[in-house]
This record gives C-alpha cells, sequence and structure tokens, in this order.
C-alpha cells in the first residue's frame, strides 16, 4: 500500500527530533557570502536587525546571524531539536511553534529567515504569516544548501541514493530552481535569487552521519539505512582514499521584500 503523502511528509518533518544532536554535530552550516547576501537583497544590515529565524532547528542559522549582530528569536515546532537548539544556544531566545501559525504579534520583524525550512510550510499559510509579521520595509529570506551535481562523485552517489530510496534523487534536486514559483504560489511575493557555491572538508564518518540525517533515511528501518551507508562508505573510499570528503553545495537564496 503507497503511503499517503500527507502523512508522509508529516513524518519527514518530524524524523529530525530523534536525531537533533547528531544533526547539529554533522550538517553543514552556510557561508560568509551567503550572509552578505542576505545583507544585499534586504536592503538592510543585520545588526541590530530584529530577525525571527523560523525552523531554526538546532541553530545553525540562528548562531550566523547572532554573530552578525541581529537580535534573532528562533521559532522551532519539534521538541528535540528545541532542546539541543536551547541547550546549545541558551543566549539566543527560541519559542515553540511553525510558519504556518507564528507566535509572534503583528509588524514586530525586520528580518524572516528560514533555512532548510520553509518546505515544511504550507505557504498558503506561512505566506500571509510572514506578510503579518514583518514590518514595512522587511524582507523573507529563504534558503536552501544543494548539492552540486555537476561534480562528478556528487551525481554518482545521488544516483546510487536514488535507486535505494525508489526516486531519483538528482532529479529531486535539479527541481531546487522551482522553489522560487512554489514559495508562493499566490504571487503576492516577488523573490530575488542568488545562487552560492562553497565546499567543506570534512572526515568520511562526519559526511556519512550528515547524510543519515536527512528525512528520506530518518523515516525508513534503521538496519536497511546502516546497510546503504556502509556501502556508500566503501564507494567513497574509493574516490577519497585519505577519508576526508570534500562537500560542495550550491545555497539557493530567494529574498522578497515587503512594501
Amino acid at each position: 500500500m503507497t503511503a499517503d503523502p500527507h502523512t508522509l511528509h508529516a513524518a519527514r518533518a518530524g524524523s529530525f527530533n530523534a536525531v537533533a544532536a547528531r544533526y547539529a554535530a554533522n550538517r553543514p552550516s552556510y557561508p560568509p557570502a551567503l550572509l552578505d547576501a542576505v545583507e544585499e537583497l534586504a536592503g538592510r544590515p543585520l545588526p541590530g536587525a530584529k530577525a525571527l529565524d523560523v525552523g531554526a532547528g538546532t541553530g545553525i542559522a540562528s548562531t550566523l546571524l547572532h554573530a552578525r549582530g541581529a537580535d534573532v528569536l528562533a521559532v522551532e515546532p519539534g521538541a528535540g531539536m528545541a532542546a539541543e537548539f536551547r541547550r546549545a544556544l541558551p543566549h539566543i531566545p527560541l519559542v515553540r511553534g511553525d510558519g504556518n501559525a507564528l507566535p509572534v504579534a503583528d509588524a514586530t520583524a525586520d528580518l524572516i529567515t528560514y533555512a532548510q525550512a520553509w518546505h515544511w510550510t504550507d505557504p498558503a499559510r506561512s505566506v500571509p504569516e510572514a506578510l503579518r509579521v514583518l514590518r514595512p520595509g522587511g524582507a523573507l529570506a529563504l534558503w536552501w544548501n544543494t548539492d552540486a551535481h555537476d561534480i562528478d562523485w556528487i551525481a554518482e552517489a545521488a544516483g546510487r541514493a536514488g535507486r535505494f530510496l525508489g526516486f531519483d534523487v538528482a532529479a529531486e534536486r535539479r527541481k531546487a530552481g522551482e522553489r522560487v514559483e512554489r514559495a508562493d504560489p499566490s504571487g503576492r511575493l516577488d523573490f530575488t535569487r542568488r545562487t552560492i557555491r562553497w565546499s567543506r572538508r570534512v572526515p568520511i564518518d562526519t559526511h556519512l552521519a550528515n547524510v543519515a540525517t536527512h528525512s528520506a533515511l530518518l523515516v525508513i528501518p534503521e538496519e536497511r539505512a546502516a546497510a546503504f551507508l556502509a556501502q556508500e562508505r566503501a564507494h567513497l573510499l574509493e574516490v577519497f582514499p585519505d577519508g576526508t570528503v570534500e562537500e560542495t553545495y550550491d545555497v539557493l537564496l530567494i529574498v522578497a521584500r515587503t512594501p
């Protein structure tokens, strides 16, 4: 029997809570150039900006925004992710909630950010909520780290993952460009797009632990995921015999300003 897509979506959205510590330790961050681009496209500097980081997870983006001088309030729906956030970042306030019903007052934010999180919302609800909470002249910034599939080893790994999971991972990632259109089907927001390439070098264990925190693997039986990751280790050691993997990402950033 085919799983109901709404049930599967909810399961994947909630799957991170059980692995919050691993998520925090192994997921990639974002390059300084991303924050530069956010400032440019938002039309205002981050220092002193009232920033609402929604779907904050373990705080990867909140940390960067805070370091740039923004006054950050994090919003996170998941209990496990919120607990990890509060453990690691007690100096940044966090409230439980999600983008479909933001737990903040009208016209209180200069900037709303969603790092790897907008696709877990319902734009029919999250767009009006963002417009409610943003001040005049504020901005909504959405971004995603996406794998650079023009690099051979990354494309090959995506092919293996797709065959294992039963869907075309590379095709799904190539649809990243469509996120601009899907971000606001109502057309109320006028997004500007920017892509920023960056990379990091990590031990193979960190790379595999990062892969293991993706929702498509988290919702399958643990022994199946472990078998897949063991096979991946063998493939990757052929490409990176020294055990250090160079992960390359294209960050897709889209920003819309309010009138």
